[in-house]
Protein backbone atom coordinates (compact mmCIF):
# COMPACT_ATOMS: atom_id res chain seq x y z
CA UNK A 1 0.00 0.00 0.00
CA UNK A 2 1.40 3.49 -0.65
CA UNK A 3 1.95 5.95 1.54
CA UNK A 4 -1.15 8.35 1.65
CA UNK A 5 -1.98 12.05 2.86
CA UNK A 6 -4.53 11.45 5.08
CA UNK A 7 -6.44 14.64 6.63
CA UNK A 8 -8.80 14.01 9.74
CA UNK A 9 -11.89 16.87 10.89
CA UNK A 10 -13.47 16.00 14.32
CA UNK A 11 -16.27 18.39 13.83
CA UNK A 12 -17.73 20.10 17.10
CA UNK A 13 -19.25 22.85 15.67
CA UNK A 14 -21.65 22.95 12.81
CA UNK A 15 -20.27 26.43 11.85
CA UNK A 16 -18.40 29.60 12.67
CA UNK A 17 -19.32 30.80 15.93
CA UNK A 18 -18.46 33.17 18.54
CA UNK A 19 -20.28 32.26 21.55
CA UNK A 20 -19.01 32.83 24.89
CA UNK A 21 -19.83 29.54 25.87
CA UNK A 22 -18.72 27.65 22.97
CA UNK A 23 -15.27 29.58 23.14
CA UNK A 24 -14.95 27.92 26.65
CA UNK A 25 -16.30 24.39 26.25
CA UNK A 26 -15.90 23.38 22.29
CA UNK A 27 -12.60 22.50 22.38
CA UNK A 28 -13.27 20.08 25.56
CA UNK A 29 -15.81 18.04 23.65
CA UNK A 30 -13.61 16.29 21.02
CA UNK A 31 -14.40 13.37 20.04
CA UNK A 32 -12.28 10.22 20.76
CA UNK A 33 -12.81 8.06 17.32
CA UNK A 34 -11.11 10.65 14.97
CA UNK A 35 -8.56 10.50 17.22
CA UNK A 36 -8.12 6.75 17.28
CA UNK A 37 -8.46 6.97 13.16
CA UNK A 38 -5.77 9.22 13.37
CA UNK A 39 -3.47 6.85 14.89
CA UNK A 40 -4.37 3.73 12.72
CA UNK A 41 -3.16 5.25 9.80
CA UNK A 42 -0.19 6.77 11.43
CA UNK A 43 0.56 2.87 12.67
CA UNK A 44 -0.36 2.15 9.16
CA UNK A 45 3.07 4.13 7.44
CA UNK A 46 0.78 6.91 6.37
CA UNK A 47 0.80 10.97 7.05
CA UNK A 48 -1.66 12.44 9.04
CA UNK A 49 -3.20 15.54 9.00
CA UNK A 50 -5.56 16.18 12.36
CA UNK A 51 -7.92 19.32 13.24
CA UNK A 52 -10.48 19.41 15.76
CA UNK A 53 -13.07 22.15 14.12
CA UNK A 54 -14.43 24.26 16.96
CA UNK A 55 -16.21 26.58 15.15
CA UNK A 56 -13.22 29.40 15.57
CA UNK A 57 -10.76 27.70 13.00
CA UNK A 58 -11.40 28.58 8.96
CA UNK A 59 -11.03 25.47 7.67
CA UNK A 60 -11.20 26.01 4.17
CA UNK A 61 -7.36 27.80 5.08
CA UNK A 62 -6.63 25.37 7.76
CA UNK A 63 -6.30 22.30 5.91
CA UNK A 64 -3.62 21.62 3.14
CA UNK A 65 -5.18 21.69 -0.48
CA UNK A 66 -4.37 17.86 -1.35
CA UNK A 67 -5.24 14.87 0.66
CA UNK A 68 -5.32 11.29 -0.93
CA UNK A 69 -8.14 10.78 2.00
CA UNK A 70 -10.36 12.67 4.07
CA UNK A 71 -12.26 11.01 7.39
CA UNK A 72 -14.90 13.24 8.84
CA UNK A 73 -16.76 12.81 11.88
CA UNK A 74 -19.77 14.50 12.72
CA UNK A 75 -23.17 14.71 14.37
CA UNK A 76 -26.15 14.75 12.86
CA UNK A 77 -26.48 18.49 13.44
CA UNK A 78 -23.24 19.38 11.55
CA UNK A 79 -23.70 17.01 8.62
CA UNK A 80 -24.46 19.86 6.14
CA UNK A 81 -20.63 20.78 7.68
CA UNK A 82 -19.33 17.80 6.97
CA UNK A 83 -21.25 17.70 3.22
CA UNK A 84 -19.87 21.24 2.25
CA UNK A 85 -16.03 19.56 2.92
CA UNK A 86 -16.79 16.65 1.02
CA UNK A 87 -17.43 18.10 -1.83
CA UNK A 88 -14.98 20.68 -1.37
CA UNK A 89 -11.82 17.98 -0.61
CA UNK A 90 -13.90 15.59 -3.87
CA UNK A 91 -13.09 18.70 -6.02
CA UNK A 92 -9.64 18.27 -5.51
CA UNK A 93 -9.16 14.76 -5.70
CA UNK A 94 -9.44 13.21 -2.09
CA UNK A 95 -11.60 10.32 -1.44
CA UNK A 96 -14.15 11.06 1.46
CA UNK A 97 -15.10 9.10 4.69
CA UNK A 98 -17.52 10.15 7.22
CA UNK A 99 -18.31 8.23 10.49
CA UNK A 100 -19.73 8.97 13.74
CA UNK A 101 -23.47 9.67 15.05
CA UNK A 102 -24.81 11.11 11.51
CA UNK A 103 -23.04 8.05 9.24
CA UNK A 104 -24.59 5.82 12.01
CA UNK A 105 -28.43 7.52 11.75
CA UNK A 106 -28.45 8.65 8.52
CA UNK A 107 -26.57 6.32 6.31
CA UNK A 108 -28.28 6.42 3.02
CA UNK A 109 -28.25 9.94 2.74
CA UNK A 110 -24.37 10.28 4.02
CA UNK A 111 -24.19 7.66 0.73
CA UNK A 112 -24.93 10.75 -1.20
CA UNK A 113 -22.36 12.48 -0.69
CA UNK A 114 -18.99 10.73 0.55
CA UNK A 115 -17.27 7.82 -0.90
CA UNK A 116 -17.78 5.69 2.08
CA UNK A 117 -19.80 6.01 5.36
CA UNK A 118 -18.78 3.91 8.29
CA UNK A 119 -21.01 2.51 10.79
CA UNK A 120 -19.46 0.47 13.61
CA UNK A 121 -15.63 1.13 13.25
CA UNK A 122 -12.52 -0.75 13.95
CA UNK A 123 -8.81 -0.57 12.82
CA UNK A 124 -10.00 -3.65 10.16
CA UNK A 125 -12.69 -0.83 8.81
CA UNK A 126 -10.49 1.96 8.38
CA UNK A 127 -7.40 -0.19 7.03
CA UNK A 128 -10.37 -1.65 4.14
CA UNK A 129 -11.07 1.79 3.44
CA UNK A 130 -7.36 2.81 3.01
CA UNK A 131 -6.69 -0.59 0.58
CA UNK A 132 -9.49 -0.06 -1.42
CA UNK A 133 -8.94 3.88 -1.63
CA UNK A 134 -11.41 4.54 -5.00
CA UNK A 135 -14.41 6.60 -6.06
CA UNK A 136 -17.33 5.50 -4.94
CA UNK A 137 -19.74 7.69 -7.07
CA UNK A 138 -22.87 8.79 -6.71
CA UNK A 139 -23.82 6.32 -4.55
CA UNK A 140 -21.25 5.53 -1.49
CA UNK A 141 -20.46 2.07 -0.38
CA UNK A 142 -21.69 1.96 3.49
CA UNK A 143 -19.30 -0.50 5.58
CA UNK A 144 -19.71 -1.83 9.55
CA UNK A 145 -17.90 -3.72 11.84
CA UNK A 146 -19.76 -6.70 13.43
CA UNK A 147 -19.77 -4.77 16.46
CA UNK A 148 -17.99 -1.81 18.16
CA UNK A 149 -14.09 -2.26 18.91
CA UNK A 150 -13.03 -4.49 21.72
CA UNK A 151 -10.35 -2.13 22.15
CA UNK A 152 -8.98 1.52 21.61
CA UNK A 153 -5.77 3.43 21.41
CA UNK A 154 -5.36 4.87 24.82
CA UNK A 155 -4.36 8.53 25.99
CA UNK A 156 -0.73 8.22 25.29
CA UNK A 157 -1.12 7.16 22.30
CA UNK A 158 -3.84 9.66 20.54
CA UNK A 159 -1.75 12.77 22.61
CA UNK A 160 -0.19 14.71 19.88
CA UNK A 161 -3.98 15.23 18.56
CA UNK A 162 -5.40 15.68 22.30
CA UNK A 163 -2.64 17.93 22.85
CA UNK A 164 -3.32 20.04 19.82
CA UNK A 165 -6.95 20.32 20.16
CA UNK A 166 -6.49 21.76 24.38
CA UNK A 167 -3.94 24.50 23.13
CA UNK A 168 -7.23 25.91 21.98
CA UNK A 169 -9.23 25.63 25.09
CA UNK A 170 -8.65 29.10 27.02
CA UNK A 171 -9.87 28.10 30.34
CA UNK A 172 -11.33 24.55 31.12
CA UNK A 173 -8.83 21.48 29.03
CA UNK A 174 -10.84 18.48 29.46
CA UNK A 175 -9.35 15.51 28.53
CA UNK A 176 -11.78 12.24 26.62
CA UNK A 177 -11.33 9.22 27.99
CA UNK A 178 -13.70 6.24 27.49
CA UNK A 179 -14.12 3.55 30.24
CA UNK A 180 -16.84 1.54 28.14
CA UNK A 181 -19.18 1.29 25.13
CA UNK A 182 -22.71 0.25 24.67
CA UNK A 183 -25.33 0.76 27.96
CA UNK A 184 -27.44 -1.50 29.75
CA UNK A 185 -30.03 0.26 29.64
CA UNK A 186 -32.64 0.56 26.99
CA UNK A 187 -34.28 3.60 26.42
CA UNK A 188 -36.09 3.50 23.26
CA UNK A 189 -34.94 6.83 22.30
CA UNK A 190 -31.06 6.79 22.62
CA UNK A 191 -28.64 5.50 19.71
CA UNK A 192 -26.88 3.32 22.22
CA UNK A 193 -30.23 1.26 23.70
CA UNK A 194 -29.33 -1.71 21.38
CA UNK A 195 -25.52 -1.66 22.04
CA UNK A 196 -24.28 -4.37 24.38
CA UNK A 197 -22.09 -3.03 27.01
CA UNK A 198 -18.34 -3.58 27.24
CA UNK A 199 -15.92 -2.35 29.90
CA UNK A 200 -12.62 -1.12 27.84
CA UNK A 201 -9.30 -2.66 28.62
CA UNK A 202 -8.64 -1.09 32.37
CA UNK A 203 -4.79 -1.68 32.09
CA UNK A 204 -4.53 0.70 29.72
CA UNK A 205 -7.01 3.15 31.56
CA UNK A 206 -4.19 2.59 34.62
CA UNK A 207 -1.58 3.93 32.26
CA UNK A 208 -3.45 6.46 30.66
CA UNK A 209 -4.28 8.04 34.07
CA UNK A 210 -0.94 7.83 34.80
CA UNK A 211 0.57 9.56 31.79
CA UNK A 212 -1.51 12.79 32.79
CA UNK A 213 0.30 13.46 35.92
CA UNK A 214 3.35 14.03 33.56
CA UNK A 215 1.47 16.45 31.42
CA UNK A 216 -0.94 18.33 33.67
CA UNK A 217 -0.28 19.30 37.29
CA UNK A 218 -4.23 18.78 37.96
CA UNK A 219 -5.87 16.60 35.21
CA UNK A 220 -9.48 17.21 34.69
CA UNK A 221 -11.02 14.07 32.45
CA UNK A 222 -14.29 13.85 31.10
CA UNK A 223 -15.52 10.42 30.67
CA UNK A 224 -17.10 9.81 27.45
CA UNK A 225 -19.52 6.46 28.63
CA UNK A 226 -23.23 6.54 27.74
CA UNK A 227 -23.24 5.56 31.56
CA UNK A 228 -20.19 5.86 33.63
CA UNK A 229 -19.54 3.37 36.74
CA UNK A 230 -21.89 0.16 35.24
CA UNK A 231 -18.95 -2.12 36.97
CA UNK A 232 -18.73 0.85 39.69
CA UNK A 233 -16.28 -1.25 42.03
CA UNK A 234 -14.13 -2.61 38.86
CA UNK A 235 -13.83 1.53 37.93
CA UNK A 236 -12.71 2.66 41.20
CA UNK A 237 -10.11 0.03 42.12
CA UNK A 238 -8.97 1.00 38.60
CA UNK A 239 -8.33 4.59 39.70
CA UNK A 240 -7.49 4.08 42.72
CA UNK A 241 -4.79 1.63 41.81
CA UNK A 242 -3.41 4.19 39.12
CA UNK A 243 -2.76 7.28 40.47
CA UNK A 244 -3.30 9.39 44.49
CA UNK A 245 -6.85 10.70 45.02
CA UNK A 246 -7.59 13.76 44.32
CA UNK A 247 -4.64 14.22 41.75
CA UNK A 248 -7.26 14.04 38.77
CA UNK A 249 -10.48 15.71 38.76
CA UNK A 250 -12.96 13.66 36.63
CA UNK A 251 -16.53 14.90 35.16
CA UNK A 252 -19.04 11.76 33.63
CA UNK A 253 -22.38 11.40 32.70
CA UNK A 254 -24.11 8.76 34.62
CA UNK A 255 -27.64 7.05 35.82
CA UNK A 256 -29.48 8.39 39.40
CA UNK A 257 -29.59 4.11 39.72
CA UNK A 258 -25.67 4.39 39.83
CA UNK A 259 -25.41 6.95 42.24
CA UNK A 260 -25.90 5.20 45.55
CA UNK A 261 -24.80 7.61 48.72
CA UNK A 262 -22.08 4.54 48.96
CA UNK A 263 -20.91 5.18 45.66
CA UNK A 264 -20.87 8.99 45.97
CA UNK A 265 -18.73 8.94 48.82
CA UNK A 266 -16.17 7.21 46.62
CA UNK A 267 -16.36 9.07 43.64
CA UNK A 268 -16.03 11.92 45.83
CA UNK A 269 -12.37 10.63 47.47
CA UNK A 270 -11.61 10.57 43.85
CA UNK A 271 -12.56 14.32 42.88
CA UNK A 272 -15.29 13.40 40.75
CA UNK A 273 -16.74 17.40 39.79
CA UNK A 274 -19.44 16.51 37.82
CA UNK A 275 -21.88 14.41 37.09
CA UNK A 276 -24.92 14.17 34.29
CA UNK A 277 -27.51 12.08 35.12
CA UNK A 278 -30.50 11.56 33.22
CA UNK A 279 -34.00 11.87 34.73
CA UNK A 280 -35.62 12.03 31.13
CA UNK A 281 -38.90 12.18 32.36
CA UNK A 282 -41.55 12.19 35.16
CA UNK A 283 -43.73 9.77 33.87
CA UNK A 284 -41.36 7.13 32.25
CA UNK A 285 -38.08 5.29 32.57
CA UNK A 286 -37.47 5.04 36.04
CA UNK A 287 -34.91 2.38 36.31
CA UNK A 288 -32.79 5.04 35.06
CA UNK A 289 -33.58 7.32 37.67
CA UNK A 290 -33.97 5.01 40.29
CA UNK A 291 -37.35 5.53 40.96
CA UNK A 292 -39.44 1.96 39.93
CA UNK A 293 -42.97 2.62 39.33
CA UNK A 294 -42.69 6.05 41.54
CA UNK A 295 -44.78 9.12 38.46
CA UNK A 296 -45.83 12.52 38.81
CA UNK A 297 -45.21 14.26 41.63
CA UNK A 298 -43.84 11.56 43.83
CA UNK A 299 -41.23 10.96 41.48
CA UNK A 300 -40.48 14.99 41.60
CA UNK A 301 -39.73 14.24 45.25
CA UNK A 302 -37.88 11.49 45.29
CA UNK A 303 -35.66 12.56 41.93
CA UNK A 304 -34.86 16.19 44.38
CA UNK A 305 -33.54 14.30 47.44
CA UNK A 306 -31.34 12.02 45.26
CA UNK A 307 -29.95 15.04 43.86
CA UNK A 308 -29.51 17.21 46.80
CA UNK A 309 -27.87 13.95 48.08
CA UNK A 310 -25.54 13.95 45.53
CA UNK A 311 -24.96 17.54 45.50
CA UNK A 312 -23.83 17.19 48.84
CA UNK A 313 -20.93 15.11 47.44
CA UNK A 314 -20.00 16.40 44.12
CA UNK A 315 -20.60 20.45 42.95
CA UNK A 316 -21.56 20.14 39.50
CA UNK A 317 -24.97 18.06 38.23
CA UNK A 318 -26.78 18.16 35.19
CA UNK A 319 -29.98 16.92 35.19
CA UNK A 320 -31.91 15.86 31.59
CA UNK A 321 -34.77 16.07 30.49
CA UNK A 322 -36.37 15.04 27.19
CA UNK A 323 -39.56 17.48 26.21
CA UNK A 324 -42.42 16.28 24.22
CA UNK A 325 -42.46 12.49 24.77
CA UNK A 326 -45.95 10.86 24.37
CA UNK A 327 -46.00 10.27 27.54
CA UNK A 328 -46.33 13.54 28.38
CA UNK A 329 -49.70 15.08 28.23
CA UNK A 330 -50.70 19.04 29.59
CA UNK A 331 -48.92 21.24 31.46
CA UNK A 332 -48.35 18.79 33.98
CA UNK A 333 -44.80 17.52 32.84
CA UNK A 334 -43.65 20.98 32.32
CA UNK A 335 -44.90 22.46 35.68
CA UNK A 336 -43.49 19.48 37.70
CA UNK A 337 -40.13 20.61 35.86
CA UNK A 338 -40.35 23.61 37.28
CA UNK A 339 -41.66 22.11 41.08
CA UNK A 340 -38.16 20.25 40.82
CA UNK A 341 -35.97 23.45 39.60
CA UNK A 342 -37.32 25.28 42.75
CA UNK A 343 -37.08 22.16 45.01
CA UNK A 344 -33.14 21.53 43.85
CA UNK A 345 -32.16 24.83 42.92
CA UNK A 346 -28.00 23.59 42.69
CA UNK A 347 -29.05 21.17 39.74
CA UNK A 348 -28.25 22.96 35.91
CA UNK A 349 -31.15 21.51 33.77
CA UNK A 350 -30.22 20.61 30.11
CA UNK A 351 -33.49 19.71 28.17
CA UNK A 352 -33.63 18.14 24.72
CA UNK A 353 -37.10 18.06 22.31
CA UNK A 354 -37.89 14.95 21.15
CA UNK A 355 -35.62 13.65 18.62
CA UNK A 356 -35.92 10.85 15.67
CA UNK A 357 -32.41 10.49 14.63
CA UNK A 358 -32.70 7.98 11.53
CA UNK A 359 -31.89 4.80 12.94
CA UNK A 360 -30.54 5.48 16.03
CA UNK A 361 -33.20 3.33 17.55
CA UNK A 362 -35.76 1.42 16.85
CA UNK A 363 -38.63 3.40 18.16
CA UNK A 364 -37.95 5.97 15.57
CA UNK A 365 -39.76 3.21 13.01
CA UNK A 366 -43.05 3.78 14.67
CA UNK A 367 -42.73 7.61 14.69
CA UNK A 368 -42.10 6.70 10.74
CA UNK A 369 -45.33 4.31 10.61
CA UNK A 370 -47.41 6.95 11.87
CA UNK A 371 -46.45 9.57 9.37
CA UNK A 372 -44.91 11.62 12.15
CA UNK A 373 -41.37 12.58 11.28
CA UNK A 374 -40.68 15.85 9.95
CA UNK A 375 -37.48 16.12 7.27
CA UNK A 376 -36.09 19.26 9.36
CA UNK A 377 -32.91 19.87 7.44
CA UNK A 378 -30.15 17.95 9.32
CA UNK A 379 -28.65 21.41 10.68
CA UNK A 380 -31.59 21.79 12.71
CA UNK A 381 -31.53 18.01 14.40
CA UNK A 382 -29.51 19.28 17.88
CA UNK A 383 -32.23 18.59 19.94
CA UNK A 384 -33.05 22.11 20.75
CA UNK A 385 -32.99 23.93 17.47
CA UNK A 386 -35.94 21.70 16.56
CA UNK A 387 -38.13 18.98 17.10
CA UNK A 388 -38.91 16.66 14.19
CA UNK A 389 -41.63 14.01 15.51
CA UNK A 390 -45.09 15.64 16.02
CA UNK A 391 -46.09 15.62 19.20
CA UNK A 392 -48.45 13.08 20.20
CA UNK A 393 -50.77 15.24 22.85
CA UNK A 394 -49.69 18.80 21.84
CA UNK A 395 -50.37 21.43 19.14
CA UNK A 396 -47.09 23.28 18.13
CA UNK A 397 -48.07 26.30 19.73
CA UNK A 398 -49.18 24.67 22.96
CA UNK A 399 -45.94 22.93 23.56
CA UNK A 400 -43.44 25.91 22.69
CA UNK A 401 -45.98 27.58 24.91
CA UNK A 402 -44.96 25.64 27.61
CA UNK A 403 -41.36 25.39 26.48
CA UNK A 404 -41.12 29.05 26.35
CA UNK A 405 -42.86 29.17 30.10
CA UNK A 406 -40.45 26.33 31.43
CA UNK A 407 -37.09 27.90 29.63
CA UNK A 408 -38.05 31.03 31.32
CA UNK A 409 -38.51 29.74 34.49
CA UNK A 410 -35.47 27.70 34.70
CA UNK A 411 -32.70 31.24 33.37
CA UNK A 412 -34.83 33.34 35.42
CA UNK A 413 -32.37 36.22 37.48
CA UNK A 414 -33.86 34.03 40.27
CA UNK A 415 -32.85 31.03 39.10
CA UNK A 416 -29.44 31.73 37.95
CA UNK A 417 -28.72 33.31 41.59
CA UNK A 418 -30.28 30.76 43.64
CA UNK A 419 -28.06 28.34 41.50
CA UNK A 420 -25.01 30.12 42.15
CA UNK A 421 -25.48 30.36 45.88
CA UNK A 422 -26.03 26.46 45.57
CA UNK A 423 -23.02 25.39 43.85
CA UNK A 424 -20.04 24.91 45.87
CA UNK A 425 -17.18 24.64 43.40
CA UNK A 426 -16.17 28.26 42.09
CA UNK A 427 -15.73 27.10 38.11
CA UNK A 428 -18.95 24.70 38.56
CA UNK A 429 -20.88 28.44 39.96
CA UNK A 430 -19.39 30.20 37.03
CA UNK A 431 -20.05 27.60 34.54
CA UNK A 432 -23.65 27.66 35.55
CA UNK A 433 -23.86 31.43 35.22
CA UNK A 434 -22.22 31.52 31.87
CA UNK A 435 -24.18 28.62 30.44
CA UNK A 436 -27.59 30.45 31.22
CA UNK A 437 -26.96 34.27 29.89
CA UNK A 438 -24.95 32.59 26.85
CA UNK A 439 -26.48 30.26 23.87
CA UNK A 440 -27.91 27.12 25.87
CA UNK A 441 -30.40 29.85 28.62
CA UNK A 442 -31.12 33.37 27.31
CA UNK A 443 -30.39 32.44 23.32
CA UNK A 444 -32.10 29.17 23.17
CA UNK A 445 -35.37 31.14 25.24
CA UNK A 446 -35.01 33.97 22.28
CA UNK A 447 -35.05 31.49 19.51
CA UNK A 448 -38.19 29.66 20.99
CA UNK A 449 -40.19 32.72 21.04
CA UNK A 450 -39.37 33.58 17.41
CA UNK A 451 -40.38 30.03 16.96
CA UNK A 452 -43.36 30.24 18.69
CA UNK A 453 -44.24 33.81 17.06
CA UNK A 454 -43.78 32.48 13.57
CA UNK A 455 -45.91 29.81 14.08
CA UNK A 456 -48.57 33.01 14.08
CA UNK A 457 -47.22 35.36 11.95
CA UNK A 458 -45.29 33.19 8.95
CA UNK A 459 -47.68 31.92 6.65
CA UNK A 460 -44.71 28.86 5.64
CA UNK A 461 -44.75 27.68 9.21
CA UNK A 462 -47.76 26.09 9.86
CA UNK A 463 -48.10 24.34 6.15
CA UNK A 464 -44.85 22.60 7.34
CA UNK A 465 -45.06 21.83 10.99
CA UNK A 466 -48.77 20.26 10.04
CA UNK A 467 -47.08 18.04 6.72
CA UNK A 468 -49.01 19.72 4.55
CA UNK A 469 -46.21 21.07 2.60
CA UNK A 470 -42.82 19.93 2.13
CA UNK A 471 -41.67 23.41 1.51
CA UNK A 472 -38.62 24.57 3.89
CA UNK A 473 -39.65 28.19 4.74
CA UNK A 474 -36.98 30.31 3.92
CA UNK A 475 -36.38 31.27 7.46
CA UNK A 476 -34.38 27.80 8.45
CA UNK A 477 -32.46 28.39 4.94
CA UNK A 478 -30.90 31.83 6.53
CA UNK A 479 -30.13 30.48 9.31
CA UNK A 480 -28.21 27.64 7.61
CA UNK A 481 -26.56 30.31 4.88
CA UNK A 482 -25.51 32.06 8.34
CA UNK A 483 -24.36 29.41 10.12
CA UNK A 484 -22.06 27.55 7.65
CA UNK A 485 -20.45 30.83 6.59
CA UNK A 486 -17.76 30.06 3.73
CA UNK A 487 -18.33 26.73 3.34
CA UNK A 488 -22.24 27.27 2.44
CA UNK A 489 -20.71 27.98 -1.05
CA UNK A 490 -19.53 24.21 -1.19
CA UNK A 491 -23.19 22.55 0.19
CA UNK A 492 -24.68 20.60 -2.32
CA UNK A 493 -27.54 21.85 -3.92
CA UNK A 494 -30.04 19.49 -2.46
CA UNK A 495 -28.34 19.11 0.41
CA UNK A 496 -31.33 20.40 3.01
CA UNK A 497 -33.68 17.82 1.46
CA UNK A 498 -33.17 14.10 3.06
CA UNK A 499 -35.64 11.31 3.15
CA UNK A 500 -37.31 11.51 7.05
CA UNK A 501 -38.89 8.07 6.29
CA UNK A 502 -35.59 6.31 5.04
CA UNK A 503 -35.30 3.79 7.86
CA UNK A 504 -38.75 2.95 7.79
CA UNK A 505 -38.26 1.93 4.01
CA UNK A 506 -34.68 0.11 4.28
CA UNK A 507 -36.47 -2.39 6.86
CA UNK A 508 -39.58 -2.47 4.46
CA UNK A 509 -37.25 -3.40 1.65
CA UNK A 510 -35.22 -6.15 3.87
CA UNK A 511 -38.82 -7.75 4.58
CA UNK A 512 -39.41 -7.74 0.86
CA UNK A 513 -36.38 -10.07 0.07
CA UNK A 514 -36.95 -12.03 2.88
CA UNK A 515 -40.24 -12.66 1.87
CA UNK A 516 -38.77 -13.67 -1.61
Amino acid sequence: MKRLRIGIVDIVSKGPTRALWARIMNASLASIMPQAIGVWCQEEGHDVTFVCYTGFENLLTELPDSFDVVFIGAFTEAAHTAYALSNLFRSRGAITVIGGPHARCYPEDAARYFDYVLGFTDRGTVCDVLRDCSQHRPEGVQLAAARQPGTLPGVRQRWQFIEATLRKAPLLKMVPMLGSLGCPYTCAFCVDSTVPYQAMDFEVLREDLRFLLTRFKRPLVGWHDPNYGVRFNDSMDMIEEAVPPGSIDFVAESSLSLLSESHLKRLQRNSFKGVLPGIESWFTLGEKSRTGALLGMAKVRQVSEHVKLILRYIPYVQTNFVLGLDSDEGPEPFELTKRFLDMTPGAFPAYSLLSAFGRAAPLNLDYQRSGRVLPFPFHFLNNNSAMNVKPANYSWQTFYDHIIDLTRHSFSPRAISRRFLATEWLTARWMNVVRAVSTEGYGRARYYREIRNRLDTDRQFPPYFEQKSGALPQFYKNIVRQDLGSLMEWLPDDALYHDPNAYLKAERSKDVVALV
